[in-house]
């Protein structure tokens, strides 16, 4: 095998999904974030010991709801993510915005 049959994780997804700037690689970085909040959430859950029940009592939730939060935190609201985050888990929030 050499170097030129090796094909970069970049490399996949533009030719998969298309170059960046496309809908289709765009809607793909877009989910894949959304995917990277619900296990940052789920860690941070875990380090403050806390079961999805227990996470939930305290947002006065299902455990439903936060499991559904962590595997697909796409439509969570701001409001949502700042609950869980801070009344939840007690921590802080930061977003960023780069244009």
């Amino acid at each position: 095998m050499s170097d030129k049959d090796i094909t970069t994780w970049s490399d996949l997804k533009d030719q998969v999904y298309g170059e960046k700037g496309t809908t289709r690689r765009d809607q793909l970085d877009r989910d894949f974030k959304s995917f990277k909040v619900g296990l940052m959430l789920r860690e941070a859950r875990e380090q403050k010991k806390l079961t999805q029940d227990q996470l939930g009592q305290i947002l006065e939730k299902k455990r439903t709801f936060i499991s559904r939060v962590e595997n697909d935190a796409s439509n969570m609201t701001l409001k949502t993510l700042f609950d869980i985050v801070e009344k939840g888990l007690g921590g802080k929030l930061k977003i960023q915005i780069e244009v």
